[in-house]
């Protein structure tokens, strides 16, 4: 699932955006009821819109919608016409291109093997590439979206069974997927060959669920049964469950930002509790950049977990310094640079009995272009903070992402642009710190030192970029975004 790009983003994007959130179940009779549910649960991966398809045993049935599940899959008449026992849904993520309905997913085809619809988390590399073959040779294309490729692979394939049909137009994309499909009798799950974007199987009695993340599970009352398995693909039957592994074995290398920032606090990644990582992430930030301070501020909501290992491994209090407004919607209308310059009051306000007169440590999960952190401290010290030292729960994040992470081109990050020292003058910090790379990996219980250790999609902070980015030409993620821009 691509996304679009502008460099004229204002500081509500200055921050990490994970594209979308994917659901599936088959078996069910209140199949649409519980994809709404789970994409309720999954909605901060993605409030730009979202959808749902379902099949009834004769017909297929699409809804999809502009912004929030709540808006638009709490209505009875829209469950109503998604009858069926089957259902797939998808939430994307809003980002500063304009919004476009037919990109809305799941996207839906009718293959001469019968329906098909398909829900995408990630990005793939080679989309471009492909995309202009396929219009070369005669396809005509119904969206903008990278997905819409693999629909025009199926459906060139001259193999006999969808499923079939899917691996071989798997073989051909490259990059970070995690797909959940359905055919008129069928609910599919795919994980990229590394396992970048993450896929997990739930069972509600004998029934399957396939989701996103675990906090998907809970919330319809499914139990965890297993994740998808890097480079597997599932397919599940009203008789079960069956794998099928079409791609040389690799070890797996999932994006370590599932950690960091996207997951639920409360999902189960790969077997660890995401909140017990995040705390994690602030016992060692504590152990490497200790400071002298009187009170533990976190920048909410994110950093909270990391603010809470930071202060109890340094000693220090930890303190609600910050005030979030969870009332502030991102469409909000900035007509001029006045009233923008008080975007950061209207999400977040300072609390005034906490900071005055005290010295502050602020922990934020990331920073991206830093103009959000430059306008924390600036509002910390207007609260009357003596001192403000910046600790960052996870590395420099110096490259972009192609994997489906919504990141600036790599001149707008701040830390591929200046140094440390740099970085903390222009936030107007005492002090400013980052977690090392060989800390995450510590919080998550692992030796990167060591060669048996896991290894991660951590190309932001390193440049070791997984896979092949056949469509690059350039080091800017708004070329291969190129791809969702209006065609003309």
């Amino acid at each position: 699932m691509p996304f679009e790009f502008s460099s004229q983003a204002g500081d509500h994007d200055d921050r990490l955006r994970e594209e979308c959130g994917i659901f599936g179940i088959l078996g069910h009779p209140e199949a649409a009821k519980l994809a709404a549910l789970g994409l309720h649960a999954l909605q901060h991966r993605g409030q730009e819109a979202a959808g749902i398809v379902t099949y009834d045993g004769q017909r297929f049935h699409s809804e999809r919608r502009l912004g929030l599940v709540g808006d638009n899959f709490n209505k009875p008449d829209v469950i109503e016409r998604l009858q069926g026992n089957l259902a797939v849904g998808h939430v994307r993520y809003s980002t500063t291109g304009d919004t476009i309905l037919r990109n809305v997913q799941p996207l839906f085809a009718d293959l001469d093997t019968g329906g098909f619809a398909v829900a995408h988390n990630g990005n793939l590399t080679n989309a471009l590439t492909l995309r202009r073959e396929l219009v070369q040779n005669g396809a005509i294309c119904q969206s903008t979206s990278d997905t819409e490729v693999i629909l025009h692979l199926m459906a060139r394939s001259r193999k006999r069974r969808v499923i079939e049909r899917l691996i071989e137009a798997l073989r051909q994309i490259e990059g970070a997927y995690a797909l959940v499909c359905a055919t008129n009798d069928m609910l599919i799950g795919v994980r990229d060959p590394i396992g970048i974007r993450p896929l997990v199987i739930g069972r509600i009695g004998t029934k399957f669920v396939l989701a996103s993340e675990t906090c998907a599970l809970d919330i319809v009352g499914a139990t965890y049964f297993r994740e998808v398995e890097n480079g597997e693909v599932v397919v599940i039957t009203e008789q079960g469950l069956e794998s099928h592994r079409p791609f040389p074995k690799r070890p797996p290398r999932p994006c370590i930002f599932e950690y960091v920032y996207f997951a639920r606090p409360d999902s189960v990644v790969s077997g660890r509790s995401v909140y017990d990582v995040r705390k994690q992430l602030g016992v060692q930030l504590a152990a490497e950049a200790a400071i002298d301070a009187d009170v533990i501020v976190p920048v909410p909501d994110s950093s909270v977990p990391a603010a809470i290992g930071f202060s109890q491994i340094s000693g220090i209090p930890y303190e609600l310094g910050i005030i979030r407004n969870h009332y502030v919607g991102r469409t909000f209308i900035e007509p001029t640079q006045r009233i923008r310059d008080f975007g950061v009051k209207m999400k977040h306000s300072a609390n005034l009995a906490v900071v005055k007169g005290r010295r502050i440590v602020l922990i934020d999960d990331s920073v991206v272009r830093g103009t959000t952190s430059k306008k924390i401290v600036t509002m910390m010290r207007d609260a009357g903070a003596t001192e403000i030292h910046m600790r960052i729960a996870c590395p420099e994040i110096k490259f972009g992402d192609y994997y489906g992470i919504d990141t600036p081109s790599r001149s707008e990050l701040l830390a591929a642009r200046m140094t440390l020292e740099e970085m903390r003058e222009f936030m107007g910090a005492d002090s400013l710190a980052f977690l090392s790379v060989d800390g995450l990996y510590r919080a998550m219980g692992y030796d990167r030192r060591d060669a048996m250790s896991p290894q991660f999609t951590d190309h932001c902070f390193t440049g070791d970029y997984p896979t092949d980015l056949t469509d690059q030409n350039g080091e800017a993620p708004s070329r291969q975004l190129s791809l969702l821009a209006e065609v003309r």
